[in-house]
């Protein structure tokens, strides 16, 4: 890690989460730079304090010599701009103050164990009102979206909202993934998230040719433990992962939900207040 917050630094050597990693101060960018060129590194993250256009001018230089090596931007705040841009120039996962040392030590984690990443995330279109990405059939990209998902939201949703509405873009992405593209890296989903004076709008359309809505023993259809055990069994039958909750949380969460007619694409509505 760049700069000189040790303090942060003690945080995410406490976590159980990087038992087995080594953890480094590097308090100048020249320094980490050549560090890289001779040492075995795994994952870089950039000085907390510095504003996160040096840390993307950093990302640049570090892919200049590890093209593959995660680096994690730490800043005290970022515009929607800045966190587009981050996607852009393949930044692994972008944080800001107040900073979440589980969090980011589970990204760390995340980071080190990563491969093929770097083109998990495109853009598309990159307005403040209307992103658009091209993202990977990948579990590693759901974990990169999300945190960029809720660094973009944070100035936007209401504090006791936003970690519901990220939650259920999370849960529609992996359905759109899981069912969609069967977690098939070569496949990709389109996601859009755009806002309007009235409303926040997620938008999912994956490659897959949709689902029958009589057929869903797989998803939960209430919290009642009958519903959740019967899920639970059946998707243990078709071999699917554990989970079946996310229609049932966006529909709990969401304003409005649409399908097309295939129903591969779907568009969630939350109304701002």
């Amino acid at each position: 890690m760049l700069g000189r917050d040790g303090a942060l630094l003690d945080a995410l050597r406490g976590r159980h989460e990087l038992d087995g990693h080594e953890l480094e101060l590097c308090r100048a960018t020249e320094d980490a730079l050549a560090a890289l060129q001779t040492q075995c590194c795994d994952v870089l993250l950039t000085d907390p304090e510095t504003p996160i256009e040096d840390g993307l001018a950093i990302a640049r230089d570090v892919a200049g010599v590890r093209p593959d090596l995660p680096v994690l931007t730490l800043s005290p705040d970022a515009t929607s701009d800045a966190i587009v841009a981050a996607m852009r120039a393949n930044v692994f996962a972008c944080f800001t103050r107040p900073f979440d040392a589980a969090a980011i030590a589970d990204m760390i984690r995340t980071a080190a164990k990563a491969t093929g990443w770097r083109d998990g995330i495109t853009v598309v279109s990159g307005l403040p009102h209307w992103l658009t990405l091209r993202v990977t059939c990948h579990l590693c990209t759901v974990d990169r979206l999300v945190r960029f998902m809720t660094e973009l939201q944070q100035a936007i949703v209401p504090d006791h909202e936003h970690d519901l509405l990220v939650a259920a873009f999370r849960e529609l992405l992996l359905n759109a993934m899981e069912h969609g593209a069967g977690f098939d890296p070569d496949k990709t989903i389109e996601v859009t998230a755009a806002k309007t004076a009235r409303a926040i709008v997620y938008h999912f359309r994956d490659p897959g040719p949709g689902f029958d809505p009589d057929d869903l023993a797989h998803a939960a259809r209430s919290e009642s433990p009958e519903d959740v055990m019967a899920s639970a069994l059946e998707r243990a039958a078709r071999g699917l992962r554990p989970g079946g909750f996310g229609m049932l949380i966006a529909r709990q969460i969401a304003d409005e939900l649409v399908y097309n007619e295939r129903r591969n694409e779907v568009l969630m509505v939350k109304h701002l207040s």
